[in-house]
């Protein structure tokens, strides 16, 4: 009998715990971005090889906002600019 794959996520504290299912986003947790799965920017680092030692995945979106992570201004450009516009005005 085969064990079901375990997925190491990040929860709205910051700590890891495992899961049945695959996370939805991917996060820099040197420096706390999330993003897409398909992200240009983070996969080309992680074809560099050095990437996976920093590299955390979430549930959904709501979790990573939780555990204090900021989305990627690459692969959610829009979304992120209406972010930075908000914040700027504080």
């Amino acid at each position: 009998m085969t064990e079901k794959k375990q997925y190491k996520l990040l929860g709205a504290d910051g700590k890891l715990y495992f899961s049945d299912e695959k996370g939805t986003l991917g996060g820099n947790k040197r420096n706390k971005i999330y993003g897409r799965l398909d992200c240009p920017s983070a996969n080309r680092w992680v074809k560099y090889g050095t990437y996976q030692k920093i590299r955390v995945f979430f549930k959904d979106e709501a979790t990573a906002i939780a555990a204090g992570y900021r989305l990627c201004g690459c692969c959610m450009r829009e979304k992120y600019k209406r972010w930075k516009a908000a914040m700027e005005a504080g």
